[in-house]
């Protein structure tokens, strides 16, 4: 029998066994394979093409939790770097993951300061429908993503990494934003636009990806559960490839690639952002962009290439919402000087009131439906808006987490939401489902995971 020291000893080598080293999830980004999701069941219909000012298409692919310095550093990001436009001053909005993703479709993140499960509900406005307002086409693609439309919580599937552990949480939902309002979710033709990384392949290889895309890797190669070695690596496999390919990559297509927070949370929220695709003039590749940006750029970027509306939210704060240089520049937008310690600090979490915070909830507030955002259209309004909730009027926040409830917007996975924007009563589910179904922390499972296989091998030993 094994000494308790002896045993001890034993267990880096059982963890050092369990770091998960690369491997392709498929034979290449345009080939289809079980570890990308569920079949694909068709390709979209070619889009017909609305021109914009800059690009024609904005592709968005997000990473995960990386320091600005650390991707800087890495020979792949470097490589990328060099051929496009690095946003050296590129800010995330807050922390944790999940209400950063919200808040770069939805214009805000009311208040979310956690990765649990929420259902926003149908009268607040995304970018889907300003996209929509003016015909312009759009999908989002999520890596392991079993379905459709699927609005679960995450889904375990084969772990193609490691054939004799156990099955891996590899999609999440609150790396989904759209998925997250009910005026997606709900809707069957826009839910159906929630797409695998199956489908992408299928709709790039019939020349059908839509204008304006939000890309999602699983969990390990976005590395959030692995390292940025891991992510480069998986950028060398599926990126690099497809930026050589015209179906994906056109002389008019933009993407942009970037990190939902930064992992150091004691520090300003900078992350690696870096501007990619055939809109990027060949004299700005391998340059450098010092404007101050956030997640509300792509938002306002998107707007002013396409003359769209707003959503009289973030996307229209003047000091959050600068348009990237080189579209700002097509189209004659004035961006705001944003230097120093004029930099908003958006590494707090927690303390802002909302109708997503429960330790200090006000119901939904209507957007600033006067503002004018970068596309210079209107502020769309959502079907059944209360648009006399203004955030002057809304009442002081309620903590409802010291009488153990959660906020109306908190429930069951597909629930529905009838309340107006302002209503402090209904939702989308009870209290206990929202309790039952609060998020158990893909990082700590891993953790558990690892755990699980030291207590194995030391039953073994045994």
């Amino acid at each position: 029998m094994w000494s308790l020291p002896a045993l001890l000893l034993s267990l880096p080598v059982v963890y050092a066994a369990q770091a998960p080293t690369f491997a392709p999830p498929s034979g290449g980004p345009l080939i289809a394979s079980p570890n990308l999701g569920g079949k694909s069941n068709t390709t979209l219909s070619k889009p017909t093409i609305v021109p914009g000012k800059q690009f024609d298409r904005f592709i968005q692919i997000w990473l995960e939790n990386t320091d600005f310095d650390t991707a800087n550093s890495s020979a792949t990001f470097r490589t990328l770097s060099s051929q496009g436009i690095t946003l050296t001053s590129y800010y995330a909005l807050t922390h944790p993951s999940e209400p950063n993703y919200v808040a770069s479709v939805g214009g805000d993140f009311f208040g979310m300061h956690d990765d649990d499960l929420y259902n926003i509900p149908a009268n607040i406005s995304t970018i889907v429908d300003l996209l929509e307002d003016k015909n312009i086409s759009w999908a989002s693609y999520q890596e392991s993503m079993p379905s459709d439309g699927f609005g679960g919580f995450n889904f375990s599937q084969p772990n193609y990494l490691n054939s004799s552990a156990p099955p891996y949480v590899y999609y999440v939902r609150k790396h989904n934003p759209l998925i997250i309002f009910d005026s997606v979710a709900n809707v069957p033709a826009r839910a159906a636009l929630q797409r695998n990384f199956n489908d992408f392949a299928a709709d790039v290889n019939a020349s059908a990806i839509p204008q304006w895309l939000f890309v999602t890797p699983n969990l390990v190669n976005d590395a959030h559960d692995t390292t940025i070695d891991f992510a480069s690596q998986w950028l060398e496999f599926w990126l690099m490839p497809l930026l050589a390919d015209q179906r994906f990559n056109d002389n008019r297509t933009l993407i942009l690639l970037t990190f939902d927070e930064n992992e150091t949370q004691t520090v300003n929220n900078r992350i690696f952002s870096v501007l990619l695709g055939g809109a990027v003039p060949q004299a700005m590749r391998g340059t450098e962009d010092s404007t101050y940006y956030t997640h509300y750029s792509s938002l306002s970027t998107v707007q002013a290439n396409w003359g769209l509306g707003s959503l009289g939210r973030g996307d229209t704060n003047k000091t959050m919402s600068n348009v990237y240089g080189l579209v700002a520049n097509a189209v004659g937008f004035k961006n705001e000087e944003v230097t120093g310690n004029a930099i908003p600090l958006t590494n707090i979490s927690g303390p802002i009131p909302g109708a997503l915070n429960s330790n200090a909830y006000v119901p939904f507030a209507a957007p600033n439906i006067s503002a004018v955002g970068a596309g210079g259209g209107p502020v769309f309004k959502g079907p059944g808006l209360n648009v006399s909730i203004t955030p002057n009027t809304l009442p002081n926040p309620v903590n409802l987490t010291s009488t153990n409830q959660t906020v109306p917007a908190a429930g069951a996975v597909n629930a529905t939401s009838t309340a107006p924007a302002g209503s402090t009563s209904g939702g989308s589910g009870s209290a206990s489902a929202g309790i039952s179904l609060r998020d158990p922390a893909i990082g700590k499972a891993v953790t558990i995971s690892v755990f699980g296989a030291i207590i194995g091998a030391a039953v073994v030993l045994l």
